[in-house]
């Protein structure tokens, strides 16, 4: 491992475990409380022209300190929350599928009004790996979404079976690949069985994928996009996007990381 000088070190250091292995970045760690770190390690993050993965625990500070980070502030910010995602998506006019929020005593009335069965209720924020996301084909399962949530996220169901991951960091399309359903499951997540399958991803996919990513200035973001009646359509953005991807590709994940800081892309 290459030494690193105190420059280095306080030009580019990471907080979270990503880069703990690049020998290009000095990886302090996360930890709970500010005073945990060592006054040698504060004046680091507090000097660091550039701070990587700084966590959703330490992204909003560092940007209002004016620090830059990768990932940038945006992802965090839009991290497992469907309802900040849509709504930029839709400012951006960036196609989706429909997609309603819901609130107060009356929502399932203006569902009924709204949807057709069969329906997607999401959970709102938080989830992941297809959790928190619900087919609804008839009223009984529609009362058992809403008994899960007060803001109810219902989306038009598209049958798939599969759909695209266009992983984006920095400015620049690293992997995609096709995320096909197990038989009798409507959700593609490898969690849920899901199979990744390595067929060519159309460069028009790519493309609109990284102006997506660009325009919502997400750098380290996994896209899940699908064809539907002639359109592309951006599903959802995944910021704890998992890497199984890479490696049925043959890709070394942390080693791709490691030279695009090298070459100053990300």
């Amino acid at each position: 491992m290459a030494e690193i000088t105190r420059y280095d070190q306080a030009m580019r250091i990471a907080l979270g475990y990503q880069l703990r292995r690049c020998p290009l970045v000095f990886s302090i760690g996360l930890r709970t409380n500010l005073s945990d770190y060592t006054p040698e390690e504060r004046k680091l993050i507090q000097n660091a022209s550039k701070i990587y993965f700084p966590t959703i625990f330490f992204a909003d500070a560092l940007d209002a300190m004016g620090k830059k980070t990768f990932p940038s502030v945006q992802c965090y910010r839009h991290l497992g929350d469907k309802i900040k995602q849509t709504l930029l998506f839709n400012l951006l006019d960036i196609t989706t599928p429909e997609t309603r929020l819901f609130y107060g005593k009356q929502r399932k009335v203006k569902i009924l009004n709204y949807f057709d069965f069969p329906c997607i209720g999401k959970m709102p924020v938080g989830s992941s790996k297809g959790d928190g996301v619900f087919m609804i084909r008839n009223e009984g399962e529609l009362d058992a979404y809403l008994g899960k949530t007060r803001i109810a996220y219902i989306q038009q169901y598209i049958p798939l079976e599969k759909d695209i991951r266009v992983v984006i960091l920095g400015k620049s399309v690293v992997h995609a690949y096709w995320k096909e359903s197990a038989p009798g499951e409507f959700r593609t997540n490898v969690a849920k069985g899901g199979r990744i399958l390595l067929d060519p991803v159309h460069e028009d996919i790519l493309n609109l994928a990284l102006d997506v990513a660009i325009r919502c200035s997400f750098d380290f973001v996994g896209l899940d996009m699908c064809e539907h009646q002639g359109k592309i359509l951006v599903l959802e953005a995944n910021m704890n996007f998992g890497t199984q991807g890479f490696r049925e590709a043959g890709i070394n994940y942390r080693e791709l990381l490691c030279n695009m800081v090298r070459l100053g892309e990300i």
